[in-house]
């Protein structure tokens, strides 16, 4: 997953650190966003959200402008002249629609099901009174490829939820990110000369962004081919995704499911995730996070990270995995961070998970580099407490079914297993698990039999006392 570039200018510090002894499920509750970890960006950024009038005069609400049900508060784009054919540009009455509901308590902004509806790169803002339902019913889409965006238009989002509390976006339709024309541009990793990047503009929309919001809820919804991540959570609280099915072509670059990063208190539960990068991608700053009965694949896994890259520091704590299948991927369950960066990764559960020709179902990497000759450094995100158990199914044998890298200089610590079957998906020869610099125990007995495993605690890390320090 290469490292995209995004308007965050400074990475927050929500960071707590948990072992796996303190493990629990994040609750869903309400409670008011913290002050900024960063800067809020500048509105001349190319990629700040532009602040839009919560209050337009011409639309006021259900009490004065005939566009809204003032029985239920529902506000339905097509009454502030959305058309919906799939071809008319419905941004503005999206926008005009947005700004009425905004200013009601418990009001549903109403996209209704048989129509599709275009929308420019559009940022929608709060803050807003409680309880608002954004209801997509129909089809929502992007103008179709990079050589008709709006050339002012930023090419790295598309919907953008900006510093809003207690929004569902939920409903029974579809977003569309029609991404195959930002795939096919020569920059992307698969498209050029024997698979190579070529040079060029390659900046390409995230097709749905939760920026400084909290509270929230996102469900029911069908979502395809996004040009990149399908959702981005940034600076995030209290996030409860349910029922989602996110679609992309197994070769599609970049096109995670779900990326969160500086955020926590998040659930994830019951979807389905087929594209072609992470099925969810975990990034610095994040914590409490619980995914369950997920069904991921083709694709990348899941993951945390990739951290520490520029030798930055990066954090992440109390995150569960459970419950859930990972089929036809180049990995299962995750850890992946780069030389010369600093910070910890630790209290990380990944139980109950079954696996069906992965090619790495079990994977820390503390090597992760995207292009060949990266430099040895002797700095590292430090890895401990991560748990396995009950981590069954079957690999492709192209890779051991657990390969544990680990910095040369921060080894790993308190890796344990338990009750781990991992199976070649064809034929009968049983790969030898990888281990450098990896310390841990196993608790049963696991096939294949992990003898590499070193115990204790090594000294380079019981003589550093700061190692991995994330206050």
């Amino acid at each position: 997953m290469s490292f995209v570039c995004f308007f965050l200018s400074t990475q927050g510090r929500w960071h707590h650190h948990h072992t796996k002894q303190k493990h629990h499920t994040p609750h869903h509750k309400t409670s008011e966003i913290s002050a900024a970890p960063f800067p809020a960006p500048e509105p001349s950024s190319p990629l700040a959200p532009e602040p839009l009038s919560p209050f337009t005069p011409e639309h006021s609400g259900p009490s004065s402008d005939g566009n809204a049900d003032n029985s239920t508060g529902a506000f339905n784009v097509r009454n502030f002249g959305a058309v919906g054919d799939g071809v008319t540009d419905d941004t503005k009455a999206f926008k005009m629609a947005w700004d009425s509901a905004c200013q009601f308590n418990s009001s549903v902004l109403h996209v209704p099901s048989g129509f599709s509806f275009v929308i420019q790169s559009t940022i929608f803002t709060g803050p807003c009174q409680g309880g608002l339902v954004f209801q997509v019913d129909g089809t929502l889409m992007p103008p179709d490829g990079p050589d008709v965006w709006l050339e002012n238009n930023s090419k790295r989002q598309w919907l953008v939820f900006y510093r809003i509390d207690g929004l569902s976006l939920q409903g029974s339709g579809l977003i569309d990110g029609r991404g195959q024309k930002w795939w096919d541009l020569p920059c992307k990793p698969h498209k050029g000369i024997n698979r190579t990047t070529l040079p060029g503009p390659c900046d390409s929309p995230i097709a749905i962004r939760f920026f400084m919001s909290s509270n929230l809820t996102v469900q029911g919804l069908t979502v395809k081919d996004s040009p990149q991540f399908h959702f981005r959570f940034d600076g995030c609280r209290n996030v409860h995704v349910e029922s989602l099915h996110i679609t992309a072509p197994a070769l599609s670059p970049n096109t995670d499911g779900i990326h969160i990063e500086n955020t926590n208190g998040v659930e994830i539960y019951n979807s389905v995730i087929s594209n072609g990068d992470d099925c969810v991608s975990i990034g610095s700053g994040c914590y409490d996070v619980d995914i369950k009965n997920l069904t991921c694949g083709p694709g990348h896994g899941i993951s945390i990270g990739s951290l520490g890259n520029h030798n930055s520091r990066a954090c992440v704590s109390n995150i569960t995995v459970r419950d859930s299948v990972i089929k036809a991927s180049d990995n299962g369950v995750r850890i992946k961070t780069w030389q010369g960066g600093s910070g910890a990764v630790s209290g990380i559960t990944f139980i109950n998970i079954h696996m069906e020709n992965v090619r790495n179902p079990i994977i820390i990497d503390q090597f992760y580099c995207l292009v060949k000759g990266c430099t040895n450094l002797t700095s590292a995100v430090y890895v401990s407490d991560i748990l396995y158990e009950s981590i069954k199914g079957t690999y492709d044998i192209r890779s051991p079914p657990m390969h544990f890298a680990c910095s040369d200089s921060v080894p790993c610590t308190n890796i344990t297993l338990s009750d781990i079957e991992l199976l070649p998906a064809k034929g009968d020869m049983v790969l030898d698990p990888f281990c450098w610099n990896v310390y841990g125990d196993m608790e049963t007995l696991t096939i294949p039999p992990v003898s590499c495993l070193m115990e204790g605690i090594p000294r380079t890390i019981l003589d550093n006392k700061d190692m991995g320090y994330c206050g």
